[in-house]
């Protein structure tokens, strides 16, 4: 038997072509594109970012948060069905800083939400297994604008985990959403953590049966909760309850989320904001690349090990240990 033929190798153009007319043969190479370490392959993917950058920044972009059994998956298909009925084009993607360690399934997103994936106006990418949160949220935004350029005009960005992936997706986004499950004062307490800095609406889910009052209880003690410990009660977040297993006020929490983002438009702010992440952006690829570059100097594995090894067993500083690994590198380092 002779092997399979080997596919055509795509150039810039054919990338180019194939992402704005959103041909479906081409979009996931072009994402596959931009996941790849490859050296070749990032040169690629740099240029193909450049070029469709102008086709980009015209779509919605949402954060979704929620702890674990608050039913993610089914509020973002519900959410997701929404919006294709309304006539919008819906890009689903994931944030999972465990993705590279615990080697999860890749299918898990578009097993539960079955439903959505199999809408052609839909598509539903996983986060890359980049083993390190911040490569894989890098990989997330180069995909959203991909997305963007292929003509989804609605991003859905879960997070998968808490703490730290929950701020990378609030710095790749217009509209932070967060989702809270009725009868928990887990919910309270993460508000106060830090949790009230980045969202912008709440919606408590599984408002239904037995739950119905709980959740409305929920959202009134939120909502209270929230203009207490808001400087300006006024721009505090909207709070609001849906079934998201029935399909309940689902329409209502998107209604709240197109408000808010339509008020921060017109006021500018949507731009400055974009404007910021990309800076920001800009300096974690040079964080990254750094550390990679770090990692992988020759001059740096001749004395990695032994360096390793004086710090193990306590005869020298970690700071002077980094500072002789940058120094292999040819970086100079000031005094601190």
């Amino acid at each position: 038997m002779g092997s399979s033929p080997r596919r055509q190798a795509l150039t810039l153009e054919d990338y180019y072509a194939g992402v704005v007319a959103r041909d479906i043969a081409v979009l996931p190479r072009a994402l596959t594109l931009v996941e790849s370490i490859r050296s070749e392959h990032q040169l690629l993917a740099e240029q193909l970012m450049t070029r469709i950058l102008p086709h980009t920044g015209q779509s919605i972009r949402v954060g979704i948060t929620g702890p674990p059994g608050v039913g993610k998956s089914t509020f973002i298909e519900a959410l997701g069905m929404h919006l294709v009925r309304l006539g919008r084009k819906v890009a689903v993607l994931a944030v999972d800083p465990s993705s590279g360690v615990s080697g999860g399934s890749i299918l898990g997103d578009k097993t539960r939400m079955s439903h959505l994936s199999a809408e052609p106006n839909a598509f539903i990418r996983p986060s890359p297994s980049a083993g390190t949160l911040g490569g894989v949220a890098r990989k997330t935004r180069e995909t959203m604008l991909i997305c963007e350029a292929a003509g989804f005009d609605v991003v859905l960005v879960e997070t998968v985990g808490v703490g730290q992936s929950e701020t990378m997706v609030a710095e790749m986004t217009d509209c932070f959403l967060a989702l809270m499950m009725p009868g928990s004062g887990d919910e309270l307490q993460g508000i106060k953590r830090g949790l009230l800095e980045l969202v912008d609406v709440i919606a408590v889910n599984k408002a239904d049966g037995a739950n119905r009052q709980p959740a409305e209880v929920a959202a009134r003690q939120l909502e209270r909760i929230l203009h207490a410990l808001s400087s300006q009660p006024d721009e505090s977040p909207a709070v609001l309850t849906c079934s998201a297993l029935e399909h309940k006020s689902i329409d209502e929490v998107w209604n709240a989320i197109e408000q808010r983002h339509e008020k921060a438009k017109k006021l500018g702010l949507v731009e400055q904001r974009r404007r910021r992440q990309s800076a920001r952006w800009m300096w974690s690829i040079v964080d990254e690349q750094l550390r990679n570059a770090v990692h992988d100097s020759p001059a740096v594995a001749k004395i990695r090990e032994d360096l390793e090894n004086k710090v193990l067993d306590g005869v020298l500083a970690p700071e002077a240990a980094a500072r002789s690994i940058l120094e292999a590198c040819g970086l100079k380092v000031g005094k601190t």
